[in-house]
């Protein structure tokens, strides 16, 4: 599998992201600078955690402006999986290829700890290895991972399936709405997520519970 990792001024897990998918698929990540206009020959583009432009304006709206976002762009219309973790997942909101806005913790406080998540729906091209209803554990870090969606949006993303993945066992960590943890556009191949699934692959991490999310887009593709 060919992938991609966009890496933006302020990206800090693009390392991370990358060993991952090198670990896991067995071909090494091509890194994107945020300045190119065009992605390589790709399976999967991954849009990384950390904090681009240093979270200035919103979290994630300079980046989603950025030269590389209209390639994303393109890409999600042919059908190439799109992954956003984290800042990823904030700037795909902001960039319109998910629905919704994630706003500022309703604690107010930046939160690093570990949750666990529940798969709402496992027949997704990212969620696939693991069972519907499976809670697993994951680590969390941000400061602006409150999911917010009007009333219309929310019924759609539930009705259609695309919640993916929800904050299980009363650790939402930051306010989200139907405790909203990763959501798919409507084509199923572009899933944003706040929880970090590259720090949770090895027996290192404390747990491998993140593997089976790379794994199921590496079935998916192949």
């Amino acid at each position: 599998m060919k992938s991609s990792v966009v890496v933006f001024p302020g990206s800090n897990r693009e390392r991370d992201m990358m060993y991952a998918l090198e670990t896991i698929t067995g071909s090494k990540p091509t890194a994107v600078w945020h300045a190119d206009r065009e992605l390589p020959e790709t399976d999967l583009v991954v849009l990384c955690g950390g904090f681009s432009y240093g979270d200035y304006l919103r979290t994630g709206a300079i980046a989603a402006r950025g030269n590389i976002m209209p390639a994303v762009a393109k890409a999600a219309d042919r059908g190439v999986r799109i992954l956003g973790v984290c800042n990823g997942f904030q700037i795909l909101c902001e960039a319109g290829l998910l629905p919704g806005v994630l706003m500022r913790n309703a604690a107010l406080k930046f939160v690093c700890k570990h949750v666990d998540l529940e798969v709402a729906n496992a027949d997704t091209d990212f969620t696939r290895k693991y069972e519907a209803g499976q809670v697993w554990r994951c680590p969390v870090a941000h400061g602006d991972g409150n999911y917010f969606a009007d009333s219309e949006t929310l019924k759609r993303l539930e009705g259609e399936g695309r919640v993916g993945l929800r904050y299980a066992r009363g650790t939402n960590p930051n306010g989200s709405l139907n405790d909203i943890a990763g959501i798919l556009n409507e084509r199923g191949n572009v899933f944003g997520l706040m929880p970090h699934p590259e720090n949770m692959i090895e027996p290192l991490n404390g747990a491998t519970d993140g593997r089976a999310l790379f794994e199921s887009v590496l079935e998916a593709v192949a």
